[in-house]
Protein backbone atom coordinates (compact mmCIF):
# COMPACT_ATOMS: atom_id res chain seq x y z
CA UNK A 1 0.00 0.00 0.00
CA UNK A 2 1.31 3.40 -0.73
CA UNK A 3 1.68 6.11 1.65
CA UNK A 4 -0.89 8.40 -0.23
CA UNK A 5 -3.44 5.17 -0.24
CA UNK A 6 -2.76 4.83 4.00
CA UNK A 7 -3.03 8.89 4.48
CA UNK A 8 -6.25 9.05 2.10
CA UNK A 9 -7.81 6.18 3.97
CA UNK A 10 -6.32 7.28 8.04
CA UNK A 11 -7.96 10.37 6.70
CA UNK A 12 -11.63 9.20 5.96
CA UNK A 13 -11.18 7.04 9.54
CA UNK A 14 -10.18 9.84 11.35
CA UNK A 15 -12.64 12.95 9.72
CA UNK A 16 -16.19 10.47 9.91
CA UNK A 17 -17.82 9.43 13.11
CA UNK A 18 -19.34 6.70 11.54
CA UNK A 19 -17.50 5.06 8.32
CA UNK A 20 -18.56 2.10 6.47
CA UNK A 21 -15.92 0.60 3.45
CA UNK A 22 -18.05 -1.40 1.64
CA UNK A 23 -18.96 -2.65 -1.85
CA UNK A 24 -21.54 -0.49 -3.74
CA UNK A 25 -23.60 2.77 -1.70
CA UNK A 26 -25.73 2.34 0.73
CA UNK A 27 -28.78 2.76 -1.92
CA UNK A 28 -27.49 -0.05 -4.20
CA UNK A 29 -24.69 -2.50 -2.16
CA UNK A 30 -23.10 -5.03 -4.48
CA UNK A 31 -22.81 -8.11 -2.00
CA UNK A 32 -24.63 -9.03 0.59
CA UNK A 33 -22.19 -8.30 3.63
CA UNK A 34 -22.20 -4.72 2.55
CA UNK A 35 -26.15 -4.61 2.43
CA UNK A 36 -26.42 -6.60 5.61
CA UNK A 37 -24.02 -3.80 6.98
CA UNK A 38 -26.01 -0.61 5.75
CA UNK A 39 -29.18 -2.45 7.30
CA UNK A 40 -27.58 -2.95 10.77
CA UNK A 41 -26.72 0.74 10.32
CA UNK A 42 -29.79 2.00 8.97
CA UNK A 43 -31.97 0.00 11.75
CA UNK A 44 -29.71 1.77 14.52
CA UNK A 45 -30.97 5.09 12.53
CA UNK A 46 -27.14 6.18 12.86
CA UNK A 47 -25.92 8.64 10.47
CA UNK A 48 -22.71 7.11 8.28
CA UNK A 49 -20.51 7.88 5.30
CA UNK A 50 -19.50 5.23 2.92
CA UNK A 51 -16.51 4.31 0.70
CA UNK A 52 -17.16 2.53 -1.98
CA UNK A 53 -14.02 0.42 -2.67
CA UNK A 54 -15.05 -1.16 -6.24
CA UNK A 55 -14.66 2.39 -7.07
CA UNK A 56 -10.74 2.92 -6.18
CA UNK A 57 -8.48 -0.22 -6.61
CA UNK A 58 -6.29 1.54 -4.22
CA UNK A 59 -8.44 1.64 -1.05
CA UNK A 60 -9.90 -1.77 -1.59
CA UNK A 61 -6.58 -3.29 -0.89
CA UNK A 62 -5.24 -0.56 1.69
CA UNK A 63 -8.12 -0.91 3.48
CA UNK A 64 -6.77 -4.81 4.16
CA UNK A 65 -3.83 -3.70 4.97
CA UNK A 66 -4.60 -0.64 7.01
CA UNK A 67 -6.95 -2.83 9.40
CA UNK A 68 -5.11 -6.00 8.90
CA UNK A 69 -8.66 -7.35 8.39
CA UNK A 70 -8.86 -9.68 4.90
CA UNK A 71 -12.75 -8.82 3.97
CA UNK A 72 -15.07 -6.40 3.01
CA UNK A 73 -17.57 -4.39 4.59
CA UNK A 74 -15.21 -2.76 7.41
CA UNK A 75 -16.92 -0.61 10.19
CA UNK A 76 -14.77 2.20 11.44
CA UNK A 77 -16.86 4.45 14.75
CA UNK A 78 -14.69 7.33 16.35
CA UNK A 79 -11.71 6.17 14.37
CA UNK A 80 -11.69 2.68 15.95
CA UNK A 81 -12.13 -0.58 13.51
CA UNK A 82 -15.18 -2.66 14.80
CA UNK A 83 -14.81 -5.42 12.23
CA UNK A 84 -16.86 -6.81 9.04
CA UNK A 85 -20.49 -7.81 8.58
CA UNK A 86 -20.75 -10.98 11.10
CA UNK A 87 -19.30 -8.84 14.09
CA UNK A 88 -21.57 -5.92 13.23
CA UNK A 89 -24.34 -8.69 13.37
CA UNK A 90 -23.08 -10.25 16.53
CA UNK A 91 -22.63 -6.75 18.27
CA UNK A 92 -25.91 -5.97 17.01
CA UNK A 93 -28.05 -8.72 18.39
CA UNK A 94 -26.35 -7.94 21.70
CA UNK A 95 -26.74 -4.67 21.70
CA UNK A 96 -23.32 -3.15 22.01
CA UNK A 97 -23.08 -1.82 18.76
CA UNK A 98 -26.12 0.75 19.79
CA UNK A 99 -24.27 1.66 22.46
CA UNK A 100 -21.19 2.23 20.42
CA UNK A 101 -22.63 4.60 18.27
CA UNK A 102 -25.06 6.00 20.85
CA UNK A 103 -23.63 9.35 21.34
CA UNK A 104 -23.09 9.54 17.57
CA UNK A 105 -26.57 9.34 16.85
CA UNK A 106 -27.06 12.89 19.54
CA UNK A 107 -24.05 14.38 18.60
Amino acid sequence: MTDDTNARIDALVKDNAVLLFMKGTPLFPQCGFSSRAVAILNHLDVPFESVDVLQDQGIRQGIKAYSDWPTIPQLYVKGEFVGGSDIMMEMYESGELAELVQDVKTA
